[in-house]
């Protein structure tokens, strides 16, 4: 359909409020198809509103080049769902998907890859091309948990906060919107004695705690190989380590770890092993994405197993779709180790197309995984480890982009315990 755009624009403060003001009486009013607060220019904005969604523009008559490609900050386009006086008139959606300027028109197809391709020779991210379809690691072992203890009805769940996590307020929201109890611990290491005060705090704190979530960030900068090497050190801290030993072996508690939580979780062995380890050189872990440096996108992952009490809401072989923003994600182990890790139930989940098939292509498999996993469980299923910001989900995210986000993984952990 051909839907009006506006630029809503305000050069003063007073204009701009009233500008956001308008925009959002708008929204409320549901009369907004699409919106974009204004960065680089109009013409950027324009561009990525029709490449992301696959619809065509066409350009007012009479606009001149600086409305088109000057700044203008603290402003909105709005696609609208009628016509309404309101800034600038830009031109209409169409359903042909080109973009058409000044008598001229550019077919969408053609300028994406384009855009995609420009700094291709300095910022790499495409492999060679060549994409192979991988066998699917599903299994059907079932999840023979139960919580033994008496009924919890807000479990405790401690999230530490390291030099670097920045997803902790996510990972709490999600958890309480769940009906667990979250609590954010920031691990204090300015001092010696600020460590060692927060080693004590926090293995107290475990031991009150029916779930350890380590959240997502980038610990150690995550460079060279920083993935989570300050985290590892904490937990391998006697009182840490017995505190989680007692919570997942005798209290039947639970741990998880989403991006550098998971780095974290795999370089400790508590995946896929269950428990705090010895480093080993042969053991699986997480590197570098095969392009060298961080990925940013939506990806398709589909369920492994579902041998875990966090996979109660979760259907075996079903796909979801999650948000990946790392630097060093790719999941790497021998054939052999990943075999074993198979038939046991342990391979969580594993990046897949369209079609729901594990792949090696970059746009499906980003960081170029052995056997595209993205996500492993311990033995028993108490503790998980994915790279996908499975708790990154709501309402109103994700608007334009179809597909299932939700998991069930915070939901099935407070289930766990009723």
């Amino acid at each position: 359909a051909e839907n009006p755009v506006y630029l809503c624009v305000g050069e003063t403060a007073e204009e701009k409020k009233a500008v956001w003001e308008k925009v959002y009486a708008l929204h409320k009013a549901g009369k907004v198809n699409a919106a974009w607060a204004v960065e680089n220019g109009v013409a950027e904005a324009v561009m990525k509103m029709g490449l992301g969604n696959g619809i065509g523009f066409t350009y007012s008559d009479g606009l001149d080049m600086e409305t088109i490609f000057g700044y203008r900050y603290g402003s909105f386009i709005l696609e609208l769902t009628e016509d309404v006086e309101l800034g600038i008139a830009l031109g209409t959606t169409t359903a042909e998907e080109s973009l058409t300027a000044f008598g001229e028109s550019a077919d969408m197809a053609e300028l994406f890859p384009l855009y995609e391709s420009k700094l291709e020779g300095v910022f790499h991210a495409y492999t060679d091309g060549k994409t192979d379809t991988l066998p699917a690691l599903t299994s059907s072992k079932p999840s023979v948990l139960t919580h033994a203890g008496t009924a919890i009805g807000k479990p405790q769940v401690l999230i530490p906060v390291f030099p670097g996590t920045n997803c902790e307020f996510d990972t709490a929201k999600v958890f309480a919107d769940a009906g667990a109890e979250p609590e954010i611990f920031v691990i204090r290491n300015l001092t010696a004695d600020a460590i060692r005060s927060s080693v004590d705090s926090f293995a107290e704190k475990v031991s009150k705690s029916q779930i350890v979530f380590l959240p997502g960030g980038f610990s150690g900068g995550d460079e060279p190989d920083g993935s989570a090497k300050f985290i590892t050190a904490f937990f391998r801290n006697p009182q840490i380590k017995d505190a989680v030993h007692e919570l997942l072996k005798n209290r039947d508690g639970l741990m998880g770890g989403i991006c550098n939580g998971f780095q974290a979780l795999i370089k400790l062995g508590l995946v896929p092993n269950g428990e705090i380890s010895d480093s080993d050189p042969n053991a699986p872990t997480l590197t570098f994405n095969t392009i060298g440096r961080h990925q940013s996108r939506l990806v398709r992952t589909k369920v492994c197993s579902v041998a875990s009490p966090w996979l109660m809401n979760a259907a075996l072989g079903e796909t979801y779709t999650v948000a990946i923003s790392h630097g060093e994600g790719r999941f790497l182990a021998t054939e052999e180790q990943i075999r074993t890790l198979a038939a046991n139930g342990q391979i969580l989940t594993q990046y897949v197309n369209a079609d729901g098939e594990p792949t090696t292509d970059i746009l499906c498999n980003p960081n170029g995984s052995a056997f595209a996993i993205e996500g492993i469980l311990s033995p028993d299923g108490r503790v998980f480890g994915k790279m996908g910001h499975s708790e990154r989900i709501g309402s109103y995210l994700y608007k334009n982009v179809p597909g299932n986000y939700d998991m069930g993984l915070f939901a099935s952990a407070v289930q766990y315990f009723k």
